[in-house]
């Protein structure tokens, strides 16, 4: 019990200690030790990408979960730990009273058969944006999260602890300076200006000690902030991949509503069909729609499913087949089998 109240008096009075150096710094009574030119610029840095990661976070929720009453319902469960509630999307919320309505209207009725292709269009859409949703959310809000929830309140902590380091250093250089003016003086405490003068100086060297230990661990962690950005540069790079992935595949799918549509008027529809003259000659890449499943045959090609969204290329010289690319895999395939997604259209 004694050991824990010297712990807790000790406390008490370096707390006390730095209130009072922060005092007169603040008055300008007393110097302050400043930080390396090298450590304050990572430090500077280092607020800079909390200060927009926090930002961008924020605004990406925001933009993937308008309604801010789901924003808090999803954080709370994060916090407990439980599963999300699989809340239907506006779209498909339309897409069911679209439904309801044509089969009302009745399947002979146009109007009721469009309703109900429409509606069912639009639950698709729905289903599409909360996959698109939860890969953003997977490749992008998760990762960021995380930096500023374990890294940066890290850095933060470490900032704070050789903030009390330098305050504690400052207090002891203040107390050296004192005791030397007190050289060839009478102490009031009984003891010499020479004992309190080297007791003084110990201290200062400790402090200095402790606060240059605490700014190379505050350093190290600093230039790990930095080096953070190749991370969150990657996962940018998943996140664009998704949302044209998600843009695709709502292009496709209103595509084949624009088809059944057409079917049902007996108007004409002319769907962006695939041909090498559509890809441009100088290897740029290209969003196109898998029509029917195709099994390759050899190595050199790659096998697709029906309405699969894959990106392809030209190979020059070669009419009959452009060269597939799905995730990490690529092959040729034949251009009969693709529809050209132009999504710019």
């Amino acid at each position: 019990m004694d050991l824990n109240v010297k712990k807790l008096v000790k406390d008490a009075g370096a707390a006390l200690s730095r209130v009072v150096q922060l005092t007169e710094e603040t008055l300008g009574t007393s110097e302050k030790t400043e930080l390396d030119a090298h450590l304050e610029h990572l430090a500077d840095r280092a607020n800079a990408t909390k200060t927009w990661t926090e930002k961008i976070l924020r605004n990406m929720e925001a933009v993937l979960t308008p309604n801010p009453g789901n924003r808090i319902e999803d954080f709370f469960y994060e916090k407990i730990d439980k599963k999300k509630p699989n809340r239907l999307s506006n779209l498909e919320y339309v897409g069911m009273d679209m439904i309801e309505a044509g089969n009302n209207f009745g399947p002979g009725n146009a109007y009721g058969s469009a309703l109900n292709k429409v509606g069912q269009c639009q639950q698709k859409l729905g289903q599409i944006e909360r996959s698109f949703i939860k890969d953003a959310a997977i490749c992008y809000i998760q990762p960021l999260r995380k930096f500023l929830e374990s890294e940066m309140k890290t850095v933060t902590k470490e900032m704070s602890i050789l903030e009390n380091k330098r305050l504690d250093l400052d207090a002891c250089k203040n107390r050296v300076r004192k005791a030397r003016s007190m050289l060839g003086q009478q102490s009031e405490s009984g003891v010499s200006p020479e004992v309190l003068l080297d007791q003084a100086e110990r201290e200062l060297r400790v402090a200095q000690s402790d606060f240059d230990r605490q700014a190379e661990i505050v350093k190290l962690l600093l230039e790990g902030v930095s080096s953070s950005q190749a991370g969150h540069l990657r996962c940018l790079h998943e996140f664009v991949e998704a949302q044209a992935r998600y843009y695709a595949q709502c292009h496709a799918t209103m595509q084949d509503l624009q088809r059944e549509l057409a079917g049902l008027s007996g108007g004409p529809y002319h769907p962006t069909t695939l041909s090498t003259s559509n890809v441009s000659g100088n290897d740029d890449e290209q969003l196109a729609r898998v029509l029917c499943d195709f099994s390759a045959s050899n190595s050199e090609e790659l096998s697709v499913v029906q309405n699969e969204v894959i990106t392809v290329i030209e190979i020059p010289g070669d009419e009959d087949y452009v060269m597939g690319i799905s995730g990490s895999k690529r092959g040729k395939i034949p251009v009969a089998y693709l529809e050209l997604i132009n999504i710019y259209k």
